[in-house]
């Protein structure tokens, strides 16, 4: 990696994309480790029956996996804007791009043996 700009590591993008989505996995995997704790809490506070605990975790992993859903689909917009923004081909432009490179190589083998 690069050692520019007053010693600060520039990274690519994907690897700080890779490492905040990992960071973010955790926090939601803590996050749900919590709340099953915190439901078995309430469920001895409030009294609740076994079936009634049920229910309700059953109700909030819903809501989580709802809210996990939402979250994956606001980080993948947010990388394609990124992408879009710093210009970053897509895999079909790229793709297209090798086919042309491909092709111009041809010509000028072509145009080489005829000389």
């Amino acid at each position: 990696m690069d050692k520019n700009d007053g010693g600060k590591e520039k990274r690519r993008p994907l690897e700080v994309f890779e490492r905040i989505w990992s960071q973010a996995l955790v926090a939601v995997t803590s996050a749900e480790d919590e709340a099953s704790k915190v439901g078995a809490r309430m469920a001895d506070v409030a009294g609740w029956s076994q079936e009634e605990l049920k229910r309700h975790v059953r109700d909030m992993a819903e809501r989580l996996a709802t809210q996990r859903k939402a979250l994956e689909a606001n980080v993948e917009e947010g990388v394609r804007g990124t992408l879009a923004r710093l210009k970053v081909p897509r895999r079909e432009e790229m793709s297209a791009l090798g086919a042309r490179l491909e092709a111009v190589a041809r010509r000028i083998a072509e145009l080489e043996a005829r000389r």
